[in-house]
C-alpha cells in the first residue's frame, strides 16, 4: 500500500479528530477510539510518516491534561503506570503497520485484520490493565485473584470498542476503494 502525502495527512487529520472528539465525553458521548486511531493510524500513516505515532500519543496526553486539569474529569488512571500508554498505543500501531505490509485489498486481507487488530488490542489490554493494577498505586493490596477478577471485569468493553471502530473504518474504507474510483484510492490497487 502505497499512499500520496496529501491523502495521508488528509486521513491523519480524521483520526486525529476522531480521537478528540471521543477521548473524552465533551464533544460527543461516543466511547473512546483512541485505540482504534492508532491501529488505523499504523496502517494509514506509517509509509510516509515518523511523526504520525508521536504526534497521536502527544495527543492523547494533551487531551488526558486537558480535560483532567480543566474539566474537571477525574485524574484516577493519572498514575505512575500511564507511561505504559506509549507500548500499549505502540502494539495498536504496529499491528495496523503489520497490515499494511501484507495488504492486497482482497477478501483474505478481512481475515488478517481480525487477526491482527485481535493480537494488537489483547496485548495493548494486557500492557494497559496490567501496569495499572500492579504498578498503578490504587490497589491497596493487589493480589493474583482481584487482578483476574478485575482483567476480566474490562476485557469486553476493552474488546469491543476498537473492533466497532475498526469495522467502521474498514466499512469506510471498502466504501471508497469500491464506489469512488474517482478518487484514485492509491491503496485499492493490487500489487
Amino acid at each position: 500500500m502505497n499512499l500520496n502525502r496529501g491523502t495521508t495527512l488528509w486521513i491523519f487529520a480524521l483520526l486525529a479528530l476522531l480521537m478528540l472528539s471521543t477521548r473524552f465525553a465533551h464533544f460527543f458521548t461516543l466511547p473512546d477510539a483512541s485505540w482504534a486511531v492508532f491501529f488505523a493510524a499504523g496502517f494509514y500513516c506509517a509509509g510516509h510518516s515518523r511523526w504520525a505515532f508521536p504526534l497521536l500519543m502527544l495527543e492523547a496526553v494533551a487531551i488526558d491534561f486537558i480535560v483532567t486539569r480543566h474539566l474537571g474529569i477525574s485524574d484516577y488512571c493519572i498514575t505512575p503506570a500511564y507511561a505504559f500508554l506509549v507500548p500499549a498505543h505502540a502494539a495498536l500501531w504496529y499491528g495496523g503497520v503489520w497490515l499494511r505490509r501484507g495488504y492486497h485489498h482482497e477478501p483474505a486481507d478481512l481475515l488478517r485484520l481480525v487477526i491482527s487488530a485481535g493480537l494488537a488490542v489483547n496485548f495493548a489490554y494486557l500492557l494497559s490493565n496490567s501496569s495499572f493494577y500492579w504498578l498503578g498505586g490504587r490497589i491497596s493490596a493487589p493480589n493474583w485473584a482481584q487482578y483476574l477478577d478485575n482483567y476480566a471485569r474490562y476485557y469486553a468493553n476493552f474488546q469491543i470498542v476498537p473492533a466497532g471502530y475498526l469495522a467502521l473504518i474498514a466499512l469506510l474504507h471498502g466504501v471508497a476503494a469500491h464506489y469512488l474510483p474517482a478518487l484514485r484510492l492509491p491503496w485499492v490497487q493490487k500489487r
